[in-house]
């Protein structure tokens, strides 16, 4: 009987582990368009109207950092979003220079819509799992996502 030395083991789950991930992160993707083609937004527009859902008003260049795209880009998106009055450009408060990004009801709207459609296709794939096993999964999840994002 041949022993399978421990770094090797964690090499191979390693490995395991990301082509699952990759394999459902395209899933998502795919699933995520099908469900976009209903609306009038483009998936870089999707995302850009989840960042502004979740984190508030923010302006194009805070935008762009979490998008990953060019300062350029992401003003032609918003300019884009801003004619569908998906959202609009608002003078900061306390720095009248300062233009910040604000999501509008439209805009609002079709998120909840989108990730509730979302939610409701990963909810059908859950029923195959146990209650453990989806509390399982979501604290793995979390603790991943947790650690990714404090490296």
């Amino acid at each position: 009987m041949s022993k399978v030395h421990p770094k090797t083991s964690n090499a191979n789950n390693v490995a395991e582990i990301e082509k699952e991930l990759r394999y459902i992160s395209t899933i998502i993707k795919q699933k995520g368009r099908e469900i976009l083609s209903n609306y009038k937004i483009t998936s870089p527009q999707f995302v850009a109207l989840t960042w502004l859902f979740e984190d508030g008003d923010m302006t194009i260049g805070e935008l762009s950092n979490k998008m990953y795209l060019a300062f350029s880009t992401t003003t032609d998106l918003v300019d884009r979003m801003e004619k569908n009055e998906l959202l609009m450009r608002v003078k900061d408060v306390n720095d009248r220079r300062v233009v910040r990004i604000h999501l509008l009801s439209e805009g609002k709207r079709i998120i909840d819509e989108v990730i509730k459609k979302r939610q409701d296709y990963l909810n059908a794939i859950l029923t195959e799992f146990n209650e453990e096993e989806i509390s399982s999964l979501k604290r793995s999840l979390i603790k991943l996502h947790q650690e990714m994002r404090d490296e």
